[in-house]
């Protein structure tokens, strides 16, 4: 059994998550910051916890990771404030990043977009641009921090139902269902040939397993 910390954990890919890992036998703590989201997440059967990870500088959240053996971030301000996005997206990002490293918790997942890179594309008078750039940062510092790391980077999210089957590594963003997105996550943390790598996938025809295989 691992310990897995949740950050973000009333997202809608997080709920669904959940009850995946703690149906294989993970202890899961699931992390939020509204606690109105307690009964949603404790009906999952993860371990809720409220926590406001904005706030929190890095010596809190290297308490806060310490103990577990895989940290998950699926948080993200939501868009809209650019200020707030920043603070999110990027600096708690990195603050957790530069947390496990501190707290020695070596297993890294990150949510991120299929398109995010420092060479995003996206114009600064774009209402998007400041999720772009907040991304880009969080993941190149997690790919520079040594941590064993592996970036989940979806294309456009949809409510579709799960197929169980994705396309990975193609050139273009199509859409990709938020059920199917959480049983990416649920396999790369059972596949170690996924740690370094990025995994930009679409929905597509192959089965989940075997699509991120290394």
């Amino acid at each position: 059994m691992s310990r897995i910390l949740l950050i973000g954990g009333h997202g809608k890919v997080a709920l669904l998550l959940e009850p995946m890992l703690v149906g294989r036998g993970e202890h899961v703590t699931a992390l939020f910051r509204n606690a109105d989201h307690e009964t949603d997440v404790a009906a999952t059967g993860a371990a809720p916890l409220v926590a406001d990870i904005e706030v929190f500088d890095t010596d809190q959240l290297t308490n806060l990771v310490s103990g577990n053996d895989v940290v998950i971030w699926a948080a993200g301000a939501g868009g809209g404030d650019p200020q707030r996005t920043y603070a999110v997206d990027r600096d708690a990002a990195i603050r957790s990043i530069d947390a496990c490293v501190a707290a020695g918790v070596r297993r890294y997942v990150m949510v991120s977009y299929f398109g995010a890179d420092t060479d995003h594309g996206v114009p600064e008078d774009n209402a998007f641009f400041a999720y772009a750039e907040a991304k880009a940062a969080a993941d190149e510092h997690l790919r520079s921090s040594g941590l064993d790391y592996t970036i989940v980077a979806p294309s456009a999210l949809t409510l579709d139902p799960p197929t169980g089957r994705i396309h990975v590594d193609a050139t273009e963003a199509t859409k990709v269902s938020r059920a199917d997105v959480a049983a990416v996550i649920d396999a790369v943390l059972a596949d170690d040939s996924t740690i370094g790598r990025t995994l930009r996938f679409n929905a597509g025809s192959t089965p989940i397993v075997e699509a991120i295989a290394g």
